[in-house]
């Protein structure tokens, strides 16, 4: 058992990607030979990197712990070490619970880690890392943290209040990412509108992608969670000067009744969500809105429900995520409120909005036959290329699928026109520019 192979098995969010993959970088630079998310069992450590966001992610990340735990008991590998959000949260419970686990770090103990297996930090390598997906996109985490206060959010207790990165840091980052290979850049932060403010004072986003405009290195930027409230309209006129923006706007409104967002501890309210969105609409004709809800908070009447859905289908979103709301300890909404709707029930608002979802989803995919959309490729799987259009992001949204029979490359960009829709995706056919 070579002790100095070590594999790192990253769960959640795409921000606990970009952790993983800078901590490789960091134990490469020490002396270790790193692998993500390998079954091979050769690798003596595992670093497992938790997510501790809502009970299915929770679950997902003890599973997984209690796999590996089965396996150093069986003498397969060595040692485990747990970090991440799950770490962060129920650290002392999980370490009595799980002897089987070496060590447990929360998010910020990068440094630790490294002591622990016998290296240092290396401060010039901060903005590098192991890319572990594809080489053709990137997430590039702007700021850590959250200064909102949203009742049902546990992202502050964990991660903290937002920090966010210096512009010039984050550039320096993204010129290193290019050099990798990287077209499409993911901007990513737990709220992008509030990027800036606590650093410069001021909300800088706009800023910031003017500075990565200015490398001319990427085909796509895209952004990811643009919080309502305070919303940076000045990147809405960047999006329609510079087309390397995609025209994609994820931007999570959760609900729509003024008195499930007042439950909720939201900063905005359905006027200003309205105002804002339409807003969008008509400044960027054809831009993709995406959006995520939370049915069952705690106090979801029938009617504010009913208020939801009937939004949802008058609105048509182009894209959309629901949630069951989940009972996180240490919330507002946990300590405050009564988790009063049965999960049946929250199930059955999630299954109903989705189902009407998918009926728009059809509807507007059906309007796609006959178009011809810039493509990325992502890979090959089967009998089909998978790809994605500017109006879809890695593993979230709906994909465009090309016969394998074309020769097309991955991390290739190519017009495809759309012959035929199933679903929540599209299937199509390269065509010469």
């Amino acid at each position: 058992m070579d002790i100095k192979k070590i594999n790192i098995l990253t769960l959640g969010c795409s921000k606990n990607l970009v952790d993983s993959e800078k901590l490789s970088k960091q134990i490469e630079a020490a002396g270790f030979k790193v692998v993500n998310d390998s079954d091979d069992t050769s690798y003596s450590t595992v670093i497992i990197n938790t997510c501790g966001f809502i009970n299915d992610a929770k679950e997902e990340s003890i599973d997984t712990i209690l796999r590996f735990a089965s396996l150093r008991e069986k003498g397969l590998i060595k040692n485990i070490y747990v970090m991440g959000c799950l770490a962060e949260r129920y650290m002392e419970e999980l370490s009595s619970g799980i002897p089987e686990v070496r060590r447990w770090f929360g998010v910020k103990n990068t440094e630790d880690i490294l002591a622990e297996l016998g290296g240092s930090l290396r401060k010039e390598l901060y903005s590098d890392r192991i890319l572990t997906g594809p080489v053709h996109y990137a997430y590039l985490k702007v700021s850590e943290g959250c200064d909102r206060s949203c009742a049902f959010c546990a992202i502050p207790l964990i991660r903290g209040r937002c920090i966010s990165r210096p512009v010039e840091e984050i550039v320096d980052e993204a010129r290193l990412l290019a050099t990798k290979g990287v077209k499409e850049l993911i901007l990513i932060a737990q709220d992008l509108s509030y990027y800036g403010l606590d650093l410069y004072k001021k909300r800088m986003l706009p800023r910031l992608l003017e500075r990565l405009l200015d490398l001319k290195s990427f085909e796509w930027i895209r952004l990811h969670y643009l919080y309502p409230a305070d919303f940076p309209r000045e990147v809405i006129s960047l999006m329609k000067a510079y087309p390397v923006i995609c025209r994609y706007i994820d931007i999570p409104i959760q609900h729509i009744s003024d008195s499930m967002l007042r439950r909720m501890k939201r900063s905005h309210d359905r006027r200003e969500t309205e105002e804002l969105l339409y807003h969008i609409r008509q400044e960027l004709p054809g831009a993709a809105i995406r959006t995520t809800l939370i049915a069952g908070h705690p106090g979801e009447t029938e009617k504010e429900y009913s208020e939801l859905a009937e939004f949802v289908r008058s609105f048509r979103f182009d894209r959309l995520g629901v949630f069951p709301y989940s009972n996180e300890e240490g919330t507002w909404s946990f300590k405050n409120y009564s988790d009063d709707i049965p999960q049946a029930t929250k199930e059955a608002r999630v299954s109903e909005l989705m189902e009407i979802q998918q009926e728009i989803a059809s509807e507007l995919n059906e309007s796609m036959k006959g178009r011809v959309l810039k493509v990325i490729i992502d890979r090959r799987e089967g009998e089909y290329h998978i790809g994605r259009t500017e109006y879809d992001s890695p593993d979230v949204d709906q994909e465009v699928l090309i016969p394998a029979e074309y020769d097309v490359k991955e991390g290739s960009f190519c017009q495809v026109k759309i012959t035929r829709t199933e679903g929540f995706d599209l299937y199509g056919v390269p065509v010469s520019s």
